[in-house]
């Protein structure tokens, strides 16, 4: 299993696919363990690197992760596949903004377009059981939400508009308690107040 995360890192490089950061990885890992997590939604598979890091936590974890990206779903697939984690992962190809997930789970990582976090976040929160969390990464991205005076790049700029908007969003959010970490690329955890 070692050797097919090493192989996945080494594609997502070479390939210029996004996964999470080892610290961020480490942080969710410790995370999924300390509150004692099992079922999972995923919004963004990208190659299956997160859900099988996930998966390989506990025999009892399950995996449900979306991914739209054609490419990407079939690389995930196959590295599932060579994970043999087929019955515990189930990745699902379509955009998360027309996904209906079934049940309700431990917990929500949201890791796909950084400009729909709000959506996916008010789409998917009502999968959430009352006991779950959300968490969302990459809310520094790359550092540039911190300096955003600092960007030439109009797109850019709109997309680092979008996430400081999400950061604000779930700072005022009166159903959420989140908490912020200066982890990875900037990670949020997000759980129910009632």
């Amino acid at each position: 299993m070692v050797s097919l995360i090493k192989e996945m890192e080494q594609y997502a490089q070479e390939n210029n696919v996004p996964i999470m950061q080892s610290e961020g990885i480490d942080f969710l890992s410790n995370f999924i363990k300390e509150h004692n997590v099992k079922r999972i939604l995923e919004i963004g598979a990208a190659i299956g690197y997160s859900a099988i890091r996930m998966a390989m936590l506990d025999k009892d974890i399950e995996v449900v992760t979306v991914e739209r990206d054609d490419v990407r779903y079939k690389e995930a697939l196959k590295n599932i596949h060579k994970a043999e984690m087929d019955k515990r992962i189930q990745v699902v190809h379509v955009d998360a903004l027309e996904f209906e997930a079934d049940g309700l789970f431990d917990l929500i990582f949201i890791d796909a377009a950084k400009a729909q976090y709000i959506k996916f976040f008010e789409r998917y929160n009502k999968n959430l059981d009352k006991n779950g969390y959300i968490i969302s990464d990459n809310l520094k991205f790359h550092g540039l939400v911190d300096h955003y005076d600092q960007i030439k790049n109009r797109n850019t700029k709109q997309l680092v508009r979008k996430i400081q908007r999400y950061i604000t969003y779930l700072e005022e959010n009166k159903e959420y308690d989140t908490t912020f970490y200066d982890i990875g690329d900037g990670i949020a955890a997000s759980r129910k107040t009632e």
